[in-house]
Order: structure tokens, then sequence, then C-alpha cells
């Protein structure tokens, strides 16, 4: 797979080279995308994070993924086929990087390489997608909530090689992420503190077992 240093200079090369690339600024809280069945669009994150987001017919949030820099999107991963309405929200200012699923198949005017270069790593970059929603499913199917925030912070660890687990969103979006109820998943954690399974300071969770 892409290291991010790899993954960050072809998408700088790709946005300057190709001119079917777009690339917008969003701020906080913005609206990157929405999921609209057929569009295809595929985004890439240039720079800072954001949160995809569902609800439900009766209003609930779930956070599906959590997106950071050089991590892809777009309706071509994720085909809008339900009532759920599903979009993309900027967790801090972003830079994205926006092209259609379409334009691997037709050469830009410019028969840039970097357009050659993204049809021979769309596989990696859509590996990266299968390996970040299944990721999300194994956090799920665990039955209660201690086992699946101990899920959680277990695969951040290990990705990290420490014991200490920095949480990058809110508790509340936690909570959404892992789809329990935040008062549940709050006493859990003071739990799993008084049990000496772990210390925590705001959102670094420090592992001690």
């Amino acid at each position: 797979m892409l290291s991010n240093l790899e993954m960050s200079l072809f998408v700088e090369n790709f946005a300057s080279s190709c001119s079917r690339v777009q690339i917008k600024n969003f701020a906080k809280d913005e609206v990157i995308t929405t999921y609209i069945e057929k569009r295809n669009q595929v985004c890439i994150l240039v720079d800072g994070e954001a949160d995809f987001i569902r609800y439900d017919s009766n209003g609930n949030k779930t956070i599906i993924c959590h997106f950071m820099k050089n991590d892809t999107f777009g309706e071509v991963f994720y085909p809008a086929n339900t009532n759920n309405e599903l979009f993309v929200e900027a967790k801090s200012s972003c830079r994205v990087l926006f092209f259609n699923y379409s334009h691997l198949l037709n050469k830009c005017k410019r028969s840039c390489s970097f357009h050659k270069e993204l049809e021979d790593k769309f596989s990696e970059l859509l590996l990266t997608q299968i390996i970040s929603l299944n990721t999300r499913i194994e956090h799920l199917t665990k039955r209660t909530i201690r086992d699946k925030l101990l899920s959680y912070f277990n695969l951040k660890a290990s990705k990290t090689l420490t014991k200490t687990v920095v949480v990058p969103f809110s508790y509340t979006d936690l909570a959404d992420y892992l789809s329990v109820d935040r008062s549940a998943m709050m006493r859990e954690i003071k739990n799993l503190i008084d049990e000496g399974f772990i210390e925590r300071d705001k959102n670094r969770i420090k592992l001690l077992y």
C-alpha cells in the first residue's frame, strides 16, 4: 500500500497536472459532499479531517468513517441506494481533491502522466476504503459497550505501537461512531478507569493492560 509520503506527493502532482481535477477548500463544519446516486464522485482529503455521517429516517446520527489526510471517499465507494441521508462534514479546515470515476476510462486533454498513475493506483485507494469500513464493522460486531471501546482502543494502539491512544474526535462523535448511547459509554469509560484498565486525560487514553 502507498505510504503517507507517497500519497501526499501523488496527490499534489496529480492536482497540479491533470485538467480534470478540482481542489476546493472547506471550513470546519462545512459539508464537503453529499452522496448522490450515480454521481460517481471520488474525493481525496489533501489536508484536514472529516467525518462520513449518516442520518436514518428517524434522525439518528451515525459516524461511518473518520477521514484524515490522504484518505479517499465519495459515492463510487459507497453507492447511495437507501433512504438514509449521507454526507461528509469537515471537522477542521479541509482541502479536498475532486474528480469523477469515469475519468479513469477517458484521457484528459493534457494526457497527463498522473492520470495514468491514478489508474494504476486506484485499486490501492479502493483497498484503503475497504479496510476502513471493515475496521468499523469489527468494532460494531462486539456485543457490549466495553468490548466496543476496548476494540477501538486496541486497534488505535496497535497502529501507533504505543499504549497511549488519542481519540481524534469528541466523545459524542465516538459514541456515534460505535453506535452506542453517549451516557452509557461514558459510564463504561469510568468503570474501565476505576477497574484499572485505562487512564484518561481529556481525549488521551492510556492503556494499562
